[in-house]
């Protein structure tokens, strides 16, 4: 990384960091998301859980990683489920934020069936709550 910011930095001609993230993703179905965002405050992963857990604690179908653990396509498989993990580069001053989803499952069948339920005044999570299933 710092060969890459050496060099971004001299064709722009300005100081440059990067946030750099390969990844290695064999999987069979699932989106894996990687969002960056810039921090304005310092933060610790404990403040992120918590606003997480206050943001979506009425919302059945997502799963906040604590603890840093970074979420798998895996975890999620065949569930209409979405997993949320992060991380905090305190030297970029970013937060890197990952989600994981089954877009097979939680896609537009996952919300027919939730919206179903919904319009029929059955519970939102009706149907949807199965485990995850591995390969």
């Amino acid at each position: 990384m710092p060969e890459m910011e050496q060099e971004l930095s001299r064709l722009a001609g300005e100081e440059l960091q990067i946030t750099f993230t390969p990844h290695l993703a064999p999987m069979s179905r699932g989106i894996l998301s990687t969002i960056y965002a810039s921090l304005k405050e310092r933060v610790t992963s404990a403040d992120i859980e918590a606003i997480y857990a206050t943001f979506y604690q009425d919302a059945p179908f997502v799963r906040i990683c604590g603890g840093g653990e970074l979420p798998s396509t895996l975890q999620v498989r065949g569930s209409n489920y979405c997993d949320i993990g992060w991380r905090v580069d305190e030297r970029t001053s970013r937060i890197i934020i990952v989600s994981v989803i089954d877009n097979l499952t939680r896609g537009a069948s996952g919300q027919a069936v939730c919206n179903l339920n919904l319009m029929c005044g059955f519970p939102e999570t009706l149907g949807l709550t199965q485990a995850p299933w591995l390969p």
